[in-house]
């Protein structure tokens, strides 16, 4: 299994994307949502849409979960590329998105061991706090603004994850005082190495302070907060890579609070939301499954791929191309 997912790494972006890039000349020049309902091509039976979303979210909460990225990362640059919905639709459909792939996986990561609850809530509250304030700045920019930085935010992701070197096991040489204060340990069995691994966490008020940054940029593009929030616990605080991933899901779960501007404002569509949700939900499950047994660099190859091509794609859509 590994041997092959590390020699085939490259082949589910592509196929995604391009999938989707070549059908959509097929289909009418994407539009702006309208207030009630979807507005796809005339030519194109709505049916098509919703189908297509179920199948693109869950093959996107597969490889979510081992990334330790959300499912809203993916979520946005993608639909947001090659799908015929206003892009302020979609950022609340992908914060939607986020929230329920870490719900699905969230129960079996923490019986596993892969995902820490005192380490997850205080982290949750300050990214919560600060979702609300950078969803309300995202929804004043007109939409090509918003499509503009989308890429550039996804492209830089792509750097962070291709440069970051991240440990699996990082050396923390002893705990700080504020993360003995708030008893952030653990211990998990790494079941790819068959150790039993203990771990504990320093630097945690610079991490608190990257978590407020972190929550205003997932609110403001409706990414969830995965993509950063891995490099932060790993490289940061020192927090086992897998244990990261795990626990990022986890805060995903309990950060829905930017969701709440977007559905205020209108901008949450059930066409797209329920089965982009059901989809990712699925994914994720497996998505769990795969933590366990897959290379954390093997996945990390997927995504960086998948970003790579829906960030451009995000540009050239902001530039009128």
């Amino acid at each position: 299994m590994r041997i092959r997912l590390s020699r085939l790494w490259w082949v589910l972006p592509i196929i995604l994307l391009l999938a989707f890039g070549l059908a959509e000349p097929a289909f009418a020049a994407p539009q702006a949502v309208g207030h009630g309902a979807a507005q796809a091509a005339s030519h194109v039976p709505w049916w098509v849409w919703p189908l297509a979303l179920f199948i693109v979210c869950f093959l996107l909460g597969i490889v979510a979960v081992p990334a330790g990225v959300g499912g809203g990362v993916l979520f946005v640059p993608i639909v947001g590329g090659f799908f015929p919905f206003h892009l302020d639709f979609v950022r609340g459909g992908g914060l939607m998105v986020a929230l329920v792939s870490a719900l699905a996986a969230s129960p079996g990561l923490l019986r596993v061991g892969l995902a820490n609850l005192r380490l997850a809530l205080p982290l949750s509250m300050l990214v919560a706090a600060s979702q609300i304030a950078g969803a309300m700045i995202g929804l004043i920019l007109p939409a090509w603004i918003m499509e503009i930085a989308l890429g550039i935010i996804i492209l830089a992701i792509v750097v962070l994850m291709w440069t970051a070197k991240k440990a699996e096991i990082p050396d923390v040489p002893r705990a700080d005082p504020l993360s003995q204060a708030l008893r952030i340990h653990g211990l998990f069995h790494d079941t790819a190495n068959r150790q039993d691994v203990e771990w504990h966490v320093h630097r945690t008020m610079i991490g608190f302070a990257a978590f407020i940054f972190i929550g205003v940029l997932a609110g403001m593009f409706g990414l969830g907060a995965g993509w950063a929030n891995v490099p932060a616990l790993n490289m940061i605080m020192g927090v086992p890579l897998k244990v990261a991933a795990g626990s990022s899901s986890l805060i995903l779960s309990m950060t829905s609070s930017a969701a709440w501007v977007y559905l205020n404002q209108g901008a949450i569509l059930p066409i797209i939301v329920v089965p982009s949700m059901i989809g990712m939900m699925m994914g994720a499950m497996v998505g769990v499954r795969l933590l366990r047994v897959v290379k954390a660099s093997t996945i990390r190859k997927m995504v960086i791929a998948m970003l790579l091509i829906a960030g451009i794609r995000a540009l050239m859509k902001g530039f009128g191309f």
